[in-house]
């Protein structure tokens, strides 16, 4: 979780006039050093022979990878890196480059025998166990609510950011069950009916021992263990699955310092788990998430200059306008500030929003970390070279200032995969955009990809 909390400002303070492209000055006391332009080219490049064999081949020409040059930056900024960061936390992270990404031994290959992207509904909830249906209802008091995200816009999102390959619904039912055993018999006189130490999850062919707790925040009952559900996904996977993600409503945790965890990837292993509990709207205030500053607003730069300023209030920081942001109402034409444009066209999320406004704004969250998640499965690393989905995150809060679109680097390595094109994977997003226009992230990431094809 971050250091220091952001200051949440609110619609009436804050007009995003200018964006941030260029790391915060606080990048430098972090220590990150962004690689230089042409080295980030480079790292586009396939190597001259190619050590594995891999589906699909995508090569793209010098002109592509010159998007860069002159108004470029408003196409694929650097990333923020402020303060409690993921990237500030740990700048010397080793970037990977096309080149390390192909030659990485632990990268699964996809073949024509295992080449479906599987997706995992949230599983049932037996009768016997149905004060597990409590446990995704945060312990909050709210004059707002929201839906949550619907499986088929999730795989339809899915469908489109890995366009090239099969992305289905996994098609055996799945349930949580009861876990009874003998030292669970035992334990149960202890405990109260409604917190056992181990619920059942029944994938079809077993049974799953997981663990639970009581959430240490106590905003959710009960959280559920992610390694064992992870592991419970390995033994799920189909023969023809490249990769399987599991969704669940249930708060998760991984080990006992943590508070909660999203979700996770085992890359090797080609599954994910994903949560989307701490994504509702309604804890936006808790998680001090700035809904008015989520991407593309993240690069308001009054926002990130707040940002720097609250980590060291003692000392003022100045920025420098070389190169650091952009008027954005005069360069609507690139993709940056076009989707500010969408975002700041829509009614502001902080002031009386709608329950659809908050269900939007949930599913656009859990497509966002479930795309990311899946990268993962891909061999895809953390990014450390541009704002992209592929960057870590280490809060709630940083999590909703990253974009949705994959960098130059990434987009190279997930074309190679799926063996389809910029253009088509653009025209797939922009579908599903366009059906989801109401959303805020979806109408700015729309805008984005519009103005981006129009400008290759």
């Amino acid at each position: 979780m971050p250091r220091t909390a952001p200051p949440v400002l609110s619609s009436t303070q804050c007009s995003h006039n200018k964006l941030q492209l260029l790391p915060s000055s606080h990048a430098n006391e972090a220590g990150y050093r962004r690689p230089r332009i042409q080295a980030r080219k480079a790292e586009c490049l396939k190597p001259k022979k190619n050590p594995r064999n891999v589906l699909g081949s995508t090569s793209r020409g010098k002109k592509e990878l010159g998007v860069e040059n002159g108004a470029g930056i408003t196409t694929f900024p650097s990333p923020l890196v402020l303060p409690g960061d993921d990237i500030s936390l740990d700048p010397g992270y080793p970037p990977q480059s096309f080149e390390s990404w192909i030659r990485d031994e632990d990268r699964n290959d996809i073949t024509s025998r295992k080449n479906v992207v599987f997706v995992a509904a949230p599983p049932n909830i037996d009768n016997e166990v149905s004060f597990i249906g409590r446990w995704d209802t945060p312990r909050t008091r709210c004059n707002t609510s929201a839906t949550t995200p619907d499986i088929d816009d999730v795989l339809n999102y899915l469908k489109a950011f890995y366009h090239g390959l099969p992305v289905k619904l996994f098609p055996k039912p799945l349930s949580f069950t009861s876990w009874e055993s003998g030292g669970t018999r035992g334990s149960k006189s202890k405990n109260k009916p409604e917190e056992p130490h181990y619920v059942g999850f029944n994938i079809g062919t077993e049974c799953v021992r997981i663990r639970t707790r009581a959430s240490p925040d106590e905003i959710f009952p009960r959280q559920l263990n992610l390694d064992d559900l992870l592991d419970a996904v390995i033994s799920m996977l189909p023969k023809d699955a490249y990769a399987l993600i599991l969704l669940v409503k249930q708060d998760l945790y991984e080990s006992a310092d943590d508070i909660f965890v999203c979700g996770r990837a085992y890359g090797g292993s080609r599954v994910a788990v994903v949560s989307t509990s701490r994504y509702n709207p309604i804890l936006d205030g808790k998680h001090n998430v700035d809904r008015e500053h989520s991407w593309p607003a993240s690069h308001c730069q009054d926002y990130v200059k707040s940002c720097v300023d609250a980590s060291r209030p003692k000392k003022r920081t100045k920025f420098s306008n070389s190169g650091q942001n952009i008027v954005s109402d005069k360069d609507t034409s690139s993709p940056l500030p076009a989707a500010l444009l969408a975002h700041k066209s829509l009614p502001p999320l902080k002031l009386f929003p709608t329950t659809t406004q908050l269900s939007g704004l949930w599913l656009g969250r859990v497509c966002r970390t479930a795309s990311h998640e899946l990268g993962h499965c891909f061999g895809i690393d953390h990014c450390m070279y541009y704002a992209c989905s592929m960057q870590g995150s280490a809060s709630l809060t940083e999590d909703a200032r990253q974009p949705p679109y994959l960098c130059l680097v990434d987009l190279e390595k997930m074309l190679h995969a799926t063996g389809t094109t910029a253009k088509d994977r653009y025209l797939a997003l922009l579908s599903f955009c366009k059906r989801h226009d109401e959303t805020h992230l979806f109408a700015a990431f729309g805008a984005w990809i519009n103005s981006r094809l129009d400008n290759m």
